[in-house]
């Protein structure tokens, strides 16, 4: 069996969970509710503040999907607990990002400033010019919105300028070397 779906999932005291007889869950806590169709092959349980994702057979449509829909599970319970979070770094001269309303304006070096509208569920911050926190309750949801914004002004390699996450690493490249240089 696999290793991640056999484990329980333990729900926090501030979040109520439902599974509906088409195998929908409903997960909802103190920032928000999210819900989740499950694979109709699979069975979801929920008892004594505790959800558990049973396959019915070894097959390997079932083994595959198995860890997965545990794994979206927890993610769902996480999310409406705690939330999550994804920070982006602005780098290169005149690169800046501001709130202007609940919209992220980033002037990324294009002669328009560039505005993005967050979609439910999603909200950012900017703790300074140069730094955007993308946060939501979805962790799909976030970590698809930090790419968008990401996908604006994309890393290039020679100068390090872009929007980068503030963990990835950026592998430089050299540039030209001089004429009669060898």
């Amino acid at each position: 069996m696999s290793r991640i779906g056999r484990q329980p999932i333990q729900l926090p005291d501030s979040v109520k969970a439902q599974v509906a007889s088409d195998n929908t869950v409903t997960v909802k806590g103190p920032l928000g509710e999210l819900s989740f169709a499950c694979h109709p092959k699979l069975t979801v349980k929920l008892a004594d503040g505790v959800l558990t994702v049973d396959r019915p057979g070894d097959a390997r449509e079932q083994r595959s999907i198995h860890g997965l829909t545990r794994s979206l599970l927890a993610n769902m319970v996480e999310g409406v607990t705690n939330g999550f979070s994804k920070r982006l770094q602005l780098n290169g001269v005149g690169y800046r990002a501001e709130m202007t309303g609940e919209a992220l304006t980033l002037r990324v070096g294009f002669s328009h400033p560039v505005r993005i509208e967050p979609p439910a569920g999603i909200s950012f911050e900017v703790p300074d010019a140069t730094s955007v926190v993308v946060k939501g309750s979805d962790k799909q949801l976030v970590g698809q919105i930090a790419a968008d914004i990401r996908s604006v002004r994309p890393v290039e390699p020679y100068q390090g300028r872009g929007i980068r996450y503030s963990d990835e690493r950026v592998r430089r490249k050299a540039g030209k070397a001089r004429a009669g240089d060898s």
